[in-house]
């Protein structure tokens, strides 16, 4: 038996106005996930998000992997830190680093774009390495990651602050959600000085002139320690595989011990390599038992806040990923697809919120029509019995060992 994870990640919505009181998923052309909410062996809802724990994709993708988030979840950053090789010691905190945009508003500084415009990796290596050398001290040490997503260790550092992802401020004054608790001082000096470095960074000139957000600024939060994980393997007696563009999926890979697969032209939004994922991905099952496969644009364009872009994530994601994966598992005989998200990222909060989520199970061993009138969407799902309320153990239903 061979197992497939597709996680769309962030797919769930809300209704919207402007597509008539339908979600996303329900306005978009998904025959692929309908195909297998209708045969599926088991379809309905799942809580990925302990209603105590933040909405956030490190809590959602460990439970899509079945570790129960309140044994395992330490932080955000300490995840991505392994993503990118960052070994840490006992007494590191780690702080996510955004590349932000960050623009004057009525009272001070406005949260304009989380992402400063999905800048490439290559643009934000080139800024993070100088702000490195300008803001790196003894204790506290910047790392490059993918795209405005990047890490700052800080020694001896403390778990006990408050921080704020950008993406829930979006639109916002930054005033009221800078870094607070004992020691921010230092880090909220950085940020400062980080937007003088930057103001007339060559990238940012060079973005401006083209006509993309510039990254004005560092955003710090997501702070955390390294975890102590079980392997997946020795929680389901199975080797297994993940594809991802986003080093928190990676991270979470490596504590798991999975084999943790690198593809080509994966950029974490609509211009991925959905192909080459489900390519790689499938070539994994040839020497594992498990595969997730992570599609992370559907979260991106929720964040971005429109609806055609995240109904055109949807639909790459049901065409490209899932249609390519249901055509090209067949050569293996027995197999076991779970489709779900780790969490909703509705349109009109452009955030992430911890309700639950559609989920379906679907085997080759039963071909057979389920239910005609089931499709892949948030209200059709909530029409089925089938509610799981601690979503971690939904990884042991699917393969068959419950812990």
């Amino acid at each position: 038996m061979k197992y497939v994870i597709l996680q769309g990640d962030g797919m769930p919505d809300h209704p919207l106005p402007e597509l008539g009181g339908k979600t996303p998923l329900e306005a978009a052309n998904t025959p692929n996930l309908d195909r297998i909410a209708k045969r599926a062996a088991k379809f309905g809802m799942v809580k990925t998000i302990p209603d105590d724990l933040p909405p956030g994709s490190d809590v959602g993708n460990l439970t899509v992997l079945g570790y129960n988030p309140h044994l395992y979840y330490t932080g955000r950053s300490p995840l991505e830190a392994a993503s990118i090789g960052v070994p840490l010691r006992d007494g590191d905190v780690t702080l996510r680093c955004n590349l932000v945009t960050l623009v004057p508003g009525q009272g001070g500084l406005v949260m304009e774009d989380y992402s400063a415009g999905h800048i490439t990796t290559e643009e934000a290596r080139e800024i993070i390495l100088d702000l490195k050398k300008e803001l790196d001290e003894k204790n506290l040490t910047f790392f490059p990651g993918v795209s405005y997503r990047h890490l700052l260790v800080w020694a001896g550092g403390n778990m006990d602050i408050h921080t704020t992802p950008p993406h829930d401020i979006s639109g916002k004054g930054i005033e009221a959600y800078i870094p607070s608790g004992d020691g921010t001082d230092k880090l909220n000096e950085m940020i400062e000085r980080s937007r003088e470095i930057l103001k007339d960074h060559p990238v940012n000139k060079k973005r401006t002139a083209e006509g993309k957000n510039p990254a004005t600024s560092i955003w710090l939060w997501g702070q955390g320690v390294a975890p102590s994980m079980p392997s997946f393997r020795e929680l389901y007696g199975l080797t297994g595989s993940v594809i991802s563009a986003v080093d928190l999926v990676k991270g979470i890979g490596r504590y798991a011990k999975l084999e943790v697969i690198d593809v080509p032209g994966a950029t974490g939004y609509l211009d991925t390599n959905y192909e080459g994922k489900v390519d790689y991905a499938l070539d994994s099952l040839n020497e594992v038992d498990l595969t997730m496969i992570h599609i992370e644009s559907t979260d991106e364009t929720g964040h971005v806040g429109k609806a055609e872009l995240k109904i055109q994530a949807i639909e790459d994601f049901d065409g490209r990923v899932v249609g390519r994966v249901l055509e090209g598992i067949k050569r293996f005989g027995d197999y076991k697809i779970l489709v779900m998200s780790d969490h909703p990222t509705p349109i009109d909060l452009r955030t992430h919120v911890n309700e639950p989520v559609p989920f379906a199970i679907y085997s080759s061993e039963d071909e057979s029509v389920k239910n005609d009138s089931f499709v892949y969407t948030e209200r059709s799902a909530a029409t089925s019995d089938v509610f799981i309320a601690e979503g971690w153990r939904l990884l042991g239903m699917f393969v068959g060992k419950e812990i």
